[in-house]
């Protein structure tokens, strides 16, 4: 099957708009994560004056952690926003359950 849902499996029917709607918003912020990693990172880790068309060894090595970096942070502000939103209902003291 293919990314767009066109393939031998795909259904036939029509298209299931609240589907087609949550799509567009993962897509968004699939999007504005990626926009935020690059933007972050660059302005980092690359040199305003462009001497080389390639990146030296130190820039890569920086745009490599701060990759990582960005992610983990990303994967820890998520894991503590899920457990906010299952504790919201069992007493959670305060902001991010502080």
């Amino acid at each position: 099957m293919s990314m767009f849902g066109r393939g031998p499996s795909a259904p036939t029917g029509p298209v299931n708009s609240e589907r087609m709607e949550m799509a567009i918003q993962e897509l968004d912020m699939v999007t504005d994560i990626f926009n935020r990693l690059v933007s972050t990172c660059h302005a980092k880790c690359i040199s305003t004056r462009y001497t080389e068309g390639d990146l030296n060894k130190g820039e890569s090595v920086c745009i490599d952690r701060c990759v990582a970096k960005f992610f983990e942070a990303n994967k820890k502000v998520g894991e503590r926003l899920q457990n906010v939103g299952a504790n919201a209902g069992g007493g959670a003291t305060g902001a991010f359950g502080l």
